[in-house]
């Protein structure tokens, strides 16, 4: 096993990679910003290294700061997390040639998937199905109004280089393409650094269903079901679930085929997820994209199938055999997560704040892996994400009352939650039923 782990990231994230890295025995190391300096992350380490100021050019992608870092706490290892330099395939290469070890992908895996369009072009040539859309970037308004008329609206106007819900755009009219097309180009510019834009057919009625992969050390990457994340605003989810009510067994394994061609197609090794559409009317589905890190939601997959994912990450990158057997998994229960959020339960916008009362619940099936607690701020500086709620129990009907208590009994005082959007949601005929898409947000808000 590695013998020292220096987090890269903060929050949650990081509070719940020191946990499994301290169980494992391993020495761990947290960065972090002056104004997280009082977050519980940065005390639970065994040593914590300041990066400077709150912006993140600054503290949590400030490459050069977290290297010169982990060379002064003679860390082994670094692991990202999610976000920040986690699909940073630079960074990745970087923490290789200092002579640590990367735990995540291989750097050629991260570039290969972190092109949107590469990646479709990837896949597709290993059999996966994706949607109808362009092959290469699209450079003009000209030339994505005479791909459209192949492709057919609506259409999704995307950032090549996009991720995390931003750099997209749907158009339902050749206008509506030429108004949206300039303004996608110049967003991807300024954010990612990488103006390619591609054009894929839009599903006005979606489901978002994703697959966990792990390519072992031996080479082998495998599966571990799929998680429903179609609950979302503004591209961005807020709930995930565990088996998806939308998938059959027959379409299950079908997806995780199609996941771990995905993960063929670019040597992928350590934790990964193969994200796809998925038309709930007639069972098909299309790539949507690979994130090449550990996801927010893993800990769904975690519940069910009784595995520490961050523990096989570990694994993986030191070159030990996983610590379950492959050919043997049994997934048990129904797995809900919840990502409680300091933003209004109306129109989810960030209501940042210090927290003057945190009262967590607790009880069988019920997990919380929080980056906050009672005293401490969260600032406007970094995503709005508080903790995450996961509840697993033997069915999907318990999993709901479960979640239900779980909800009425979490208390946040300070900042503001979207915790009664939750007691909303859990009651909704729609969610209850199961037969829900990525429009029931906005239907719940019209």
């Amino acid at each position: 096993m590695l013998e020292s782990v220096l987090v890269a990231n903060r929050g949650e994230i990081a509070r719940r990679i020191i946990r499994t890295t301290k169980q494992l025995g391993v020495r761990t190391i947290a960065v972090y910003s002056d104004v997280d300096a009082d977050l519980p992350f940065v005390s639970e380490a065994d040593e914590a290294v300041c990066l400077g100021e709150a912006a993140v050019a600054l503290s949590y992608r400030n490459a050069s700061a977290i290297l010169a870092a982990a060379i002064k706490t003679n860390a082994s290892a670094i692991h990202p997390g999610y976000g920040f330099l986690s699909e940073n395939a630079g960074f990745a290469r970087s923490v290789r040639d200092a002579g640590m070890v990367w735990i995540g992908p291989p750097a050629e895996s991260i570039e290969a998937m972190g092109d949107k369009i590469n990646a479709r072009n990837l896949v597709a040539a290993a059999g996966v199905p994706v949607a109808a859309g362009t092959k290469d970037p699209v450079a003009t308004v000209e030339q994505a109004r005479s791909e459209a008329e192949n492709i057919g609206f609506p259409l999704m106007i995307k950032a090549s280089a996009g991720g995390g819900g931003m750099g997209m755009a749907v158009a339902h009219s050749s206008d509506e393409l030429s108004e949206q097309f300039e303004k996608i180009r110049t967003f991807a510019g300024r954010m990612f650094g990488d103006s390619s834009v591609l054009l894929e057919r839009y599903f006005p009625r979606v489901r978002h269903v994703e697959i966990q992969i792990l390519g072992l050390a031996d080479g082998r990457v495998v599966a571990l079901g799929e998680r429903d994340c179609s609950v979302q605003r503004r591209n961005q989810k807020l709930v995930e679930e565990t088996p998806s009510p939308a998938v059959t067994p027959e379409l299950r394994h079908r997806m995780e085929q199609a996941a771990i061609q995905a993960g063929e197609a670019v040597g992928y090794r350590n934790a990964g997820t193969v994200e796809c559409l998925l038309d709930p009317e007639t069972g098909e589905f299309a790539f949507l994209e690979m994130n090449t890190r550990l996801q927010v939601e893993h800990p769904i997959t975690e519940a069910r199938y009784g595995i520490d994912l961050v523990a096989e990450q570990l694994r993986i990158a030191a070159g030990e055999a996983p610590g379950f057997d492959p050919d043997a998994l049994k997934p048990t229960g129904h797995a809900i997560e919840l990502r409680i959020n300091a933003e209004d339960p109306k129109r989810f916008l960030p209501g940042p704040g210090a927290i003057t009362q945190w009262l967590e619940p607790s009880g069988e099936g019920i997990r919380v892996d929080a980056g906050y607690v009672v005293g401490t701020t969260v600032t406007p500086h970094y995503d709005s994400l508080m903790a995450k709620l996961i509840v697993h129990a033997p069915d999907r009907d318990a999993a709901l009352v479960r979640a239900r208590d779980a909800v009425r009994n979490f208390t946040v005082t300070g900042p503001k939650s979207n915790l009664a959007f939750f007691s909303e949601l859990l009651d909704n005929s729609e969610f209850v039923s199961g037969n829900y898409d990525t429009a029931i947000v906005g239907r719940m808000r019209a």
